[in-house]
């Protein structure tokens, strides 16, 4: 399999797109996405997917392949990388902004037995009329080691932890123990993440923001409006999506959705920060707004991927 890869992480509206499509050019590269919520064929333009212009500079994989509704998982979105990586033998550039997808990528995954659709529908009947204090419970009483490690404010997470305890009778933290072999080690790819001040990347996010207000982003809100906006599909927990929604349903003014959209999209780019802190210590930092370090990689790949 082809493990000459290039991988990009940055926090949103950090410019990674930019930056891959010259390092595309660069080393004569496709491009693979790594966002989690780029993958849905809805929200084109509030997940900022990249536009027919940049699709046309470089071939482009994974991103908008997965309709709304279809459950999709790290585990899935590995077996799309593993399976568009055997097609080709141009370098690979895989570009996102979800480190679970990236420490997937590089750590390898546990490979945990399918949960069945029973246990799926108790987690929801459970997390409906008990909420998430239940599942913190439960985790905490029966699997300890999995809960302490657990964001507590993420619902999705603490069900998914006990849906798998009670389907396999094992803790996450069990299976997590006992990865598969990284599709792509760390040693065998040039590993970057972007970095930006906080207030120039809070910028750079107010302004985008703006832009898809301008291109898009409200006649994708009323489609889904109409189309009957289900807030907890994966899919539709674009940011900004449900700020917007409200707005047209008159509930907030759209001024006050826009407002609220660009705060929820800063606290989401800090915890984006936190976890490439905290993860990819190792990877090398590219600091913001210093293009002349852009240039010295892109010059470094370039002979690298002759």
């Amino acid at each position: 399999m082809n493990k000459r890869a290039i991988l990009i992480a940055g926090p949103t509206a950090s410019g990674k797109s930019s930056f891959a499509l010259q390092v595309a050019r660069s080393v004569d590269g496709i491009i693979i996405n790594a966002d989690a919520l780029q993958v849905y064929q809805s929200w084109r333009v509030l997940t900022a997917r990249p536009s027919d212009a940049e699709l046309r500079q470089a071939p482009h994989f994974l991103y908008g392949h997965i309709a709304k509704t279809t459950k999709y998982s790290v585990g899935q979105w590995l077996k799309d990388v593993a399976a568009v990586l055997e097609k080709t033998n141009r370098p690979a550039i895989i570009i996102g902004g979800t480190g679970l997808y990236f420490a997937a990528l590089t750590n390898g995954l546990a490979e945990i037995p399918p949960i069945p659709d029973a246990v799926r529908r108790r987690g929801d009947l459970y997390r409906q009329s008990q909420g998430v204090a239940w599942f913190c419970a439960q985790l905490k009483q029966h699997d300890p080691d999995t809960f302490a490690k657990l964001d507590q404010n993420n619902p999705a997470r603490l069900q998914r932890a006990w849906e798998v305890l009670e389907a396999t009778g094992k803790g996450l933290s069990h299976w997590h123990a006992h990865p598969a072999l990284p599709l792509v080690p760390l040693e065998n790819a040039h590993a970057f993440v972007i970095n930006w001040p906080v207030e120039a990347l809070n910028s750079r996010i107010d302004r985008r923001f703006d832009m898809m207000m301008q291109n898009g982003a409200l006649k994708e809100c009323e489609a889904a409006r109409m189309a009957g906006f289900e807030p907890d599909l994966p899919a539709n927990r674009a940011l900004g999506a449900r700020e917007i929604i409200a707005a047209l349903d008159g509930k907030i003014t759209m001024q006050d959705a826009v407002i609220k959209a660009k705060i929820i999209t800063h606290q989401f780019a800090k915890r984006q920060r936190t976890w490439f802190r905290s993860k990819m210590k190792n990877w090398q930092q590219i600091d913001m707004p210093m293009q002349e370090s852009q240039g010295e990689i892109l010059a470094h790949l370039a002979v690298e991927f002759r």
